[in-house]
């Protein structure tokens, strides 16, 4: 029978070690000329903190004060060119009157757009690299408008994005824009500076829409790829399947003979699905009811060479007991144990139902006590479900509603 836990006293949780930033050491002056004098021993004994007691690193100063003395000392003692990937990003703008060494486009701020303007002020022109660091570190701080007009800007000035930031900063549209902003952005950018999207733009689009249900506008950009003379991928096939196996509510419902014809087109295009793939076309499956022709799906995945995981042994065993198909549910069951795979939430708590629901409560206990050895649930979860089980149980026999 089963061990329920004598008590569930929460872990203490051990103590933290603070790490403080390293603190730089800055120069308080920079010397006229460099002599071969050996320097004074310095002590490693860390700065005295500043009166705010915090601990101050080069790179996060307010003003970059240090940074620009560092560069100023550069510039007034070096002779030769250094090598460009030595400077930082992180650095303010050069001097109004440069040196015969010029910085890299990688040496400006990015968090402004008309430091753009300064770098071709001071003889230097933007290129790729310059545009996509900028595009990206105006979208890590949610800056996605300053993004656009900044992209458009330097399109303007013979500076276009490639691929790769353009594609980059469609994605982040679509994840806080309407999907008419990221289609206007994408016809502006191709009809003023001929930049079309690519198959990888395709892919973004359709999975967003697939995310938010819409199957039909998700087609209707297949046909677009292929009008533009895209050949759909793997990824696109995959995307595809997903979102219809996610619809599954009433009317929005669609048979998973949809996601079928996808699977099948991809082999035939010599593209191997997927375990998530799969996973979703087996979950699609059950919803359906078909918990039996998810099983088949599952040999004939193993057959074809991809190894199910844990997801997709959870979500067949979870369909398989929705089904009352219990025989087939605990040789899973059986196989997943054998596996060592861990029960999810939803897999653990329908299995420890359905077999109540039977009257085979013997096994739920099991079921139970591999649920908390293996941990795949914490103690109080585990007993919580198998508790609010045996209640309802004993109600509905009193009721004559269960055996």
């Amino acid at each position: 029978m089963g061990k329920v836990p004598p008590s569930f006293r929460p872990a203490i949780s051990s103590s933290l070690t603070r790490k403080l930033p390293l603190e730089i050491p800055t120069p308080n002056h920079i010397p006229e000329k460099i002599t071969k004098k050996k320097p004074p021993q310095h002590s490693r004994k860390p700065q005295a903190s500043s009166a705010s007691g915090k601990a101050k690193t080069l790179f996060k100063s307010p003003d970059l004060s240090s940074a620009k003395k560092v560069f100023n000392y550069i510039v007034a003692t070096t002779k030769s060119s250094i090598d460009l990937r030595f400077h930082n990003p992180s650095c303010n703008p050069m001097p109004q009157s440069p040196p015969s060494m010029t910085p890299s486009p990688f040496f400006i701020t990015w968090s402004k757009p008309n430091h753009f303007n300064m770098m071709v002020n001071n003889g230097l022109k933007p290129n790729q690299v310059t545009t996509d660091i900028a595009i990206r570190s105006l979208c890590e701080v949610g800056r996605i408008d300053h993004a656009v007009e900044l992209v458009k800007e330097l399109s303007l000035k013979q500076f276009p994005p490639d691929t790769y930031t353009f594609n980059f900063l469609v994605k982040n549209l679509c994840k806080c824009r309407t999907l008419s902003t990221v289609y206007g952005f994408i016809d502006d950018m191709k009809r003023s500076f001929d930049i079309k999207p690519d198959l990888v733009t395709y892919t973004i689009l359709i999975d967003n829409v697939c995310n938010s249900k819409n199957l039909r506008e998700a087609m209707r950009l297949v046909g677009v790829l292929n009008e533009s003379g895209f050949k759909p991928d793997c990824f696109v096939y995959n995307t595809i399947m997903k979102g219809y196996c996610m619809l599954s509510k009433g009317s929005e419902a669609i048979e998973s003979k949809e996601a079928r014809k996808y699977l099948d087109i991809l082999v035939e295009s010599g593209h191997l699905p997927d375990a998530v793939t799969y996973t979703s076309l087996m979950n699609g499956m059950c919803r359906e009811g078909n918990a039996l022709g998810a099983v088949v799906l599952l040999k004939e995945m193993e057959r074809k060479g991809c190894t199910p995981n844990s997801c997709t042994y959870n979500t067949l065993l979870h369909g398989l007991c929705k089904c009352r198909l219990m025989e087939k549910g605990m040789e899973l069951y059986g196989a997943m144990k054998s596996a060592g795979m861990k029960l999810e939430t939803a897999s653990y708590a329908t299995l420890v139902r359905a077999l109540c629901r039977e009257g085979r409560v013997a096994e739920a206990y099991d079921v139970f006590d591999y649920a908390v050895e293996s941990k795949s649930l914490n103690d109080v979860a585990a007993y919580s479900t198998l508790e609010v089980t045996l209640k309802w149980l004993k109600k509905a026999r009193e009721q004559g509603l269960a055996v």
